[in-house]
């Protein structure tokens, strides 16, 4: 998951990057972080938690730079430590230089172990520092071309951006796995983001997105510089549209919000039932229950609400802290609940503890029958590729059926949305990673293995 941000020839780059990483939030929760380049030196602060808390305006206007790269940190398995915030900064051979990097490397282990060998020390769990040693280690003269010996030697899902201490080189792997757009200020400079939504909140105006095995070389003076440094085998990850992109985002041209909405009525199709009212497990489920409505021609109602100061709970790494947020982010209406008969409509469906406890909540709250429905095929394999589904025995439906599912968490019935249906509703002019519900790796691993940290 995680946000990256690159920010290059703006008067105020460190809080452009803020800002971004703020209205990025929902992509990372654990740590934040932001380096800024002016020319001669690199200075980066990071620290664990919220990017308003984290940081303070006298710490971004101590940044000076018109260069910024930054991050928002979601880990899967791996450590909780502060070392693991990124940036990840170094001083190598040919200056100074800082990475942030959005994915998941599928041969971490193996380049990691590789570069053991040589002797190089780890200060970090982070798949992202094996990409600085790689770097740093590199026989070639240039940077840009220490960087595509780099890319060689990594497989898996990444979007990066590196910045020296003059100039800022973006890449997107060659699937295309996780989104990444770039944008431009009116008054001069380029940014990249992981979603658009960022464009937005800072004033930018979107250009393109950035293409699945494209490396854009920034330098002060110069339009961006495009190189196609793998040729392109788009798979983007159909979970962007499911539940990780905020809605109001173009995500490789398409809408999050109106996917989610063509998702809940091909949902109300597949598996309609007869009901009074549709709920969405708010925020991430509102566009599909909005659709599941619309498709059934019933009254949709904002019928649980949401403290927003509460994190996600399908981001969070120990299942203890799932069960109590629950409890404190989600609170029923019941005089619109109470005698009804209800469908409760969700993005996914991964350990079933969340659900389990929301089926619980609207029968304690009323409800005469209520009946799950998710947007989103059964999730039957772990991800390899940066989503949290770590191992193949914490995935509900891999033990249970819908129906088993149904009767353990309460409910009255449990209906998915298929496959099929999920890639209908996407559209058929590209071939989406569907690895969650399918099994089928394109870039490596295997349907069995367990989790990994992401970059």
């Amino acid at each position: 998951m995680c946000a990256i941000v690159g920010v290059f020839g703006a008067k105020k780059a460190s809080t452009v990057a803020y800002y971004s990483l703020f209205s990025m939030q929902h992509r990372g929760q654990e740590a934040t972080g932001i380096s800024v380049a002016n020319g001669k030196k690199i200075k980066l602060y990071k620290k664990r938690g919220m990017v308003s808390d984290v940081f303070s305006q006298a710490t971004l206007d101590s940044m000076e730079g018109s260069c910024a790269v930054g991050h928002n940190r979601y880990s899967t398995a791996g450590s909780e430590s502060a070392g693991d915030a990124q940036p990840v900064f170094a001083k190598y051979k040919l200056g100074e230089i800082s990475v942030v990097h959005n994915g998941n490397l599928i041969n971490k282990h193996e380049v990691r172990n590789e570069l053991i060998d040589k002797g190089a020390i780890f200060q970090t769990d982070m798949d992202t520092e094996n990409i600085i040693h790689l770097i740093a280690k590199s026989q070639k003269d240039a940077l840009v071309d220490r960087i595509k010996d780099m890319l060689t030697k990594i497989e898996g899902a990444y979007c990066l951006a590196i910045q020296s201490r003059k100039k800022m080189f973006v890449i997107r792997d060659r699937f295309g796995i996780r989104p990444l757009s770039l944008g431009k200020f009116k008054d001069g400079g380029y940014i990249v983001a992981s979603e658009t939504c960022a464009f937005d909140l800072v004033g930018a105006e979107f250009i393109r997105d950035v293409k699945p095995g494209e490396m854009l070389t920034f330098e002060e003076g110069k339009e961006p510089h495009s190189e196609m440094v793998f040729e392109a085998d788009y798979h983007p990850c159909a979970f962007e549209y499911i539940y990780f992109a905020r809605p109001d985002s173009i995500i490789d041209g398409k809408n999050v919000y109106e996917m989610r909405l063509e998702m809940g009525k091909r949902l109300a199709r597949e598996t309609p039932v007869d009901i009074d009212l549709v709920l969405p497990v708010p925020d991430s489920g509102v566009a599909a229950a909005k659709g599941y409505a619309d498709g059934l021609g019933v009254p949709f109602e904002m019928g649980i609400v949401r403290n927003h100061y509460v994190g996600r709970t399908f981001i969070e790494p120990t299942q203890e802290i799932r069960d109590l947020k629950v409890k404190l982010k989600l609170s029923p209406v019941k005089h619109l609940i109470a005698g009804k008969r209800v469908a409760i409509i969700d993005d996914s469906l991964v350990r079933g503890t969340t659900s389990k406890q929301i089926v619980r909540m609207l029968k304690e709250a009323g409800a005469k029958e209520v009946h799950m429905r998710i947007a989103a095929p059964e999730i039957k394999y772990p991800c390899r590729y940066g989503i949290d589904t770590p191992t193949k025995a914490e995935l509900i439906s891999t033990k249970f059926t819908p129906e088993e599912i149904a009767k353990n968490m309460g409910a009255d019935s449990l209906g998915f949305l298929s496959i099929e249906g999920l890639k209908e509703s996407l559209g058929s002019d590209r071939e989406y990673s569907l690895v969650s519900f399918d099994g089928k790796y394109f870039a490596g691993g295997n349907a069995d293995s367990s989790g990994c940290s992401v970059g």
